[in-house]
Order: structure tokens, then sequence, then C-alpha cells
């Protein structure tokens, strides 16, 4: 191995060392309770060392959040894979809001919180991480489409609503708003899968 390599190696396996700690302690005690000097602390490394790989703590949470949209994307790709689309759709319609329930913090990196949005905004450029996992859903989508199984026929407009609804169900649940329903906790779950076959219903052709 080379010098070029083993310092890209060596670059990759520190940011690896960063995101890893940074995510950890975003979950643990919140995003806006945790600083870099505080990351920096965790792994052992000055401040300086993270601030020469991340330009402030946006910038690294947009990695972090990276992470996020690889796991959940990982999750489409091995249980959203029914032949039919409608019924795919069905199979994504429920991967996203477990993964939510189950990674109430994560998700909340991934989709609540405004950073790291900032970044993207100041950069003017696209927002990467949620592309891949966003494609997916359009490609389910687009399939319905042509086999003529939901009301939709436009892409984007069905790909927002069903989005929209899925989001919300999470929201309501990761900040604790789902509680003026005064379900129990055993409850909720019944619910929230009923509400998920109630939209499809209504928006299967």
């Amino acid at each position: 191995m080379g010098i070029a390599d083993r310092k890209e190696r060596e670059k990759l396996e520190m940011k690896r060392l960063i995101m890893d700690a940074a995510m950890r302690m975003f979950v643990e005690a919140g995003y806006e309770k945790t600083s870099i000097r505080a990351i920096a602390e965790k792994i052992e490394y000055s401040p300086a060392t993270i601030y020469l790989y991340y330009r402030d703590k946006d910038d690294l949470l947009y990695d972090v959040q990276a992470q996020g949209f690889a796991q959940l994307l990982e999750l489409f790709q091995q249980k959203a894979t029914a032949k039919d689309p409608f019924k795919r759709l069905g199979q994504i319609a429920r991967i996203y809001v477990d993964f939510g329930l189950e990674h109430p913090d994560i998700y909340d990196l991934m989709f609540i919180i405004r950073a790291p949005m900032n970044k993207v905004e100041e950069e003017g450029s696209k927002w990467l991480n949620g592309e891949a996992c966003f494609a997916f859903v359009v490609t389910t989508l687009e399939a319905c489409i042509v086999k003529k199984q939901i009301k939709f026929t436009d892409t984007m407009v069905a790909a927002l609503s069903i989005w929209s609804m899925l989001h919300g169900i999470v929201s309501l649940n990761v900040r604790c708003r789902i509680k003026v329903s005064n379900l129990t906790e055993a409850e909720i779950p019944g619910v929230i899968d009923s509400s998920i076959e109630s939209y499809l219903g209504m928006i299967k052709a």
C-alpha cells in the first residue's frame, strides 16, 4: 500500500471514529447539548483535530445523518421485495414507520431537527442523504401508476402525499404528541397499523 492510500485509509478511519462518537452523543444527550469539544474529549483528541475533517457541528451531523439513511435504504432493499408494486409500497410504508418508531432519536436527526439542512441551503446543493431512499419509493410509485394500482397520476404528488402521512405518524409518536389521543402504549401500534392500512386503501385505484 502506497503512502497516499495509507493516508486516505487513515482519514476514513478517523472520520468513522468521529461519526460513531458523534452519533452516540447526539442520540444520548441530544444534538443541541453536544459540542465539538465534547465529541473530541470522547475520542481523546483535540477539537482542532475534528475541525480538520468538519467545518462545524452541522457539517458533522450531515455525515451522521447519512448513516441513518444508509440503514433505512438497506432495510428497503432487504424487506421491500414484493414483485407487485402496490404490495411493495405497503412494505415500504411499514418499514419506514417501524424504523422511525424503533429508532426515534436517529429519526429525529434525519427528519425533524432543522440541522443539518443549513449545510445544504448554504452550499446551494441537493440533499444527497435522502436521495437513494426517496428514489426507491419513487420507482415503486411509478410502477404503481403504470399499472393503474393507485389513484395518483403524478409521481411527485403521490410521493409527497404518502411521505407526509407516514412522517406524520412517526413524528407524532417521536415527539409524544400522539398522547392527545389518550391511547395506551399497548394500543398505539395497532392504531398505527390500521391507519396505514386505511390510507393505502384510500389511494388504491
